[in-house]
Parts: C-alpha cells; structure tokens; sequence
C-alpha cells in the first residue's frame, strides 16, 4: 500500500512515456556520501546532498528539478544532486546500497524496504533527527516506525477507496453506494441478480503478486478501525476483527456475488473488469481513474468510502501506497539531509509535490490543488481527511511473504477445505516465527 513497494506497483502514479527518464547505474547510486560530499570545497563551501528517488520520472517532466530549486533557494549552503531512475532500478540499486551501506545521503523509499534497511542499519532513526531539529510531527499524517523510532516519513500517499459503479447500482433499484457491510453485501447481491456475466464485487487472490490481501481483505478491516496485529507488533489473526473480516469475505464468496476467477485474478484483472462494467464494485487505486475513464468514458462511477462493519462510528482507516522518503546512516550530511526531508513535508512544498503527483500530502495541514484535475480527485481526498491512512504491511519484516502465506490459507478456506478458523491458525503459525 504502497510508498508503493513491489506489492503495490499499481499505486498511483502518472507514467509519462515521452519523458527522457535518466537512469544511473548501481555505481552511481551506491557511490554514497560517506567520502564527503562537500562540493569540492575542502569543507568549507556548499554541502551537497545526493538523493536517490523514482519520483522524477514519474512527474511532468523537470517538475522535481524545480521543486530542488526552491528549496536551494532557500538553502544556499545545501546542494541536492538527483539519481533518479524507474522504480525497479532504483530498487535494485537502493538494496544493494543498503547491504553495503553506501546509500546516497537522502533516499526515496518504499515501505517494504524499511524493516531490512533498518535492521542492516542502513537508514537513520528520524525521530533522532527531528528532535534535533525541534521538529513538529505533529504535522505529519504517518510515520513509519520499528520498535518506537521512525526511519521512514511518507511524503505522498496513494489511497485505495471504494469504486462504484453508478449505472448498475440504479439498475439493481439501489440509491446510495453502501456504507456498512450489510448495505456492501445485499448491493452485491442485488447487482449480482441482475444476470449476464455482472457480479457485485471482484477479489484478486493470485498467490504470485498476493497484494489482495492487503487491499482487498484486509482494508475491510482497517476500514473499521481494526488491527491485524497486536500492539506490541506480533500477528493477531486469530483475533475477533480479522476473523470478522474474513468470515465477511467468506459470506460474499458464498453468496455467489464476487466474479469468478478470484484465485488466479491479479489486480489489473479487477480493474479490467470494473471497467468493462462487469463488476459494480472494487477497492482500487486512485492510480486508475484516468485509466478506467480512456478505456471506457461513457462509464458513470464515483469513489466512496469502504464500508464499515455495522455500528462503527470511528474514523476510518484507508489502504494506501507511499513515496517515503529516509535519511542513510552513513551521511556525514544527517542535518543537512534533515532540511531537506523538512522542506518536503513544509505545507507549500508537500501540496505542491502532491499535486504533480496526484496524490494526497504527507503533512495534514497541506491541501492539493484538485483545480485541473478530475473531480473524483477531490471526493477521494475528502474521503482520506475524514479517515486515516491504514496499511498495516508497510514497515513489516518479509511482508508478501506474510501477504502470500494469509492467501493460501484464505483460498483454502473460500474453497470449502478447511474452515475460517483453520485458515486463521494456520496463517498466525506462518506469520509468528517472521514478526
């Protein structure tokens, strides 16, 4: 969810093909700042910062580099040199720059990576450096934390609420899209009975790329202000509010209202199907609306809030993919590098930054312009500032592998061999030796 990682390479994110995306090689991102990085000056002059991200190429083209601009402007002793590549380059070059812990001064991260970036020490504690710089957090909508310190801020989150489609619903005689379980389940049903090859609700469960775990199941729990673990960090699978949940999805599988095909359905499937108007509904990435809308314009869908369990009254929480940002350990820049994650979260640059990116700020009291963009834009936003954002996964030690060994045992349990409170034991014995 996310900050996207591997699991949420669906996240949102505007991929321009007629961008020039300069790509550096693993030399040049693991080269790192441990030798000094002082811009040649013996010490004396501008300090520069090396910052590794995917971020740029995925923007409208020099937009990051303008936004580096301001902030030298504002920094005149601070440098910022980019190494921007694809998402999975800079992976790539990022893991093995943190085994060798010659990671650039500042890096983009994806909440994937942060457990084993913290545990190879890596990544710096920022909760360190905040408190060094005075810094308020109060006005960050999350961190990323690992026995209480935080190493990752996510600076633009990715949201996935709950995608309507407007026509079926009036078809199958329903007014408003569901807001609780019960309403989500007998609209399911009612577009179900509609007939033809339309069902309620699409579900991918494919093992190989199991990130329907995280947005599919488990963000019914979140929705409801539930937890997958307990708060010491150890799995709770067994607990009431997973198991809730997942006798919930059993209730729709049983019901016959989710699309065939969930065992082997990859996510882009889903989205296909809703676009198609095969499905009334499915938890997506705000990643697709631009996508659902060139493939199918004449399809009428809003986004809405997943629905919570019945009575819930709290806020709730929202499945979501981040751009993280970190600081390396082996920066002898930590303070300098410090600013600069400082004059990312600002209010003005954070909005600004999420609005390049369609995405929705890291600092809570920064607001996107949603002046020329699509107005399910701003229905999500006001949707993610009634809630939170929720990904329980983001931060997690081996998390698709947590993600892959919940799926098997929940396919097992959808397909009538073994029952919910098997799957369960069975999925918290897996999870227990990893967390």
């Amino acid at each position: 969810m996310t900050g996207g990682s591997t699991r949420l390479q669906t996240r949102t994110r505007r991929l321009l093909g007629a961008m020039a995306v300069v790509v550096l090689g693993a030399t040049a991102v693991g080269c790192g700042s441990t030798s000094g990085s002082s811009g040649g000056s013996g010490g004396d002059g501008p300090v520069t910062l090396e910052f590794a991200q995917w971020w740029a190429p995925e923007l409208p083209a020099g937009s990051f580099d303008k936004l580096m601009s301001e902030f030298t402007a504002q920094n005149p002793t601070i440098k910022v040199k980019l190494l921007s590549g694809p998402y999975a380059s800079t992976k790539q070059q990022l893991v093995s720059g943190a085994a060798s812990r010659t990671l650039p001064d500042v890096v983009g991260l994806d909440g994937a990576w942060v457990s084993d970036f913290a545990k190879q020490g890596s990544i710096a504690d920022l909760s360190e450096l905040m408190t060094a710089a005075k810094y308020d957090s109060s006005q960050l909508a999350s961190q990323i934390q690992i026995k209480g310190k935080t190493y990752m801020i996510p600076v633009v989150n990715f949201v996935y609420p709950l995608f309507v489609n407007n026509d079926l619903l009036a078809k199958a005689g329903i007014k408003t899209p569901p807001s609780t379980r019960t309403e989500f389940s007998e609209a399911a049903k009612k577009i179900s009975a509609l007939g033809g090859n339309v069902k309620g609700w699409a579900l991918p469960l494919d093992t190989a790329v199991p990130n329907g775990v995280q947005n599919d199941v488990m963000s019914w729990l979140w929705a409801s202000g539930g937890s997958m673990l307990t708060k010491d960090g150890k799995p709770d699978l067994t607990g009431q509010g997973v198991k809730n949940t997942v006798n919930f999805v059993k209730s729709l599988n049983d019901a016959g209202v989710i699309a065939p095909g969930t065992l082997t359905m990859k996510e882009q499937d889903k989205v296909e199907k809703f676009a198609t108007g095969q499905v009334g509904m499915v938890i997506d990435s705000l990643a697709h609306i631009t996508l659902i809308k060139k493939n199918n314009p004449k399809l009428d869908f809003t986004v809405v809030p997943i629905p919570a369990e019945d009575g819930y009254t709290g806020k709730r929480g929202i499945p979501y993919a981040s751009w993280g940002i970190g600081v390396a350990e082996s920066s002898e820049h930590k303070a300098e590098a410090f600013k600069l994650v400082q004059f990312l979260m600002n209010k003005q640059a954070n909005a600004q930054l999420s609005t390049l990116a369609n995405g929705f700020p890291g600092n809570k009291t920064a607001e996107p312009d949603f002046s020329t963009s699509d107005p399910l834009f701003k229905t999500a936003f006001d949707i993610y500032k009634a809630g939170y954002p929720a990904n329980e996964f983001v931060g997690l030690p081996k998390s698709e592998d947590l993600m892959r060994s919940f799926d098997e045992q929940l396919q097992l349990a959808l397909t009538g061999k073994q029952s919910v409170d098997d799957a369960l034991n069975k999925a918290q014995q897996a999870w227990a030796p990893v967390l």
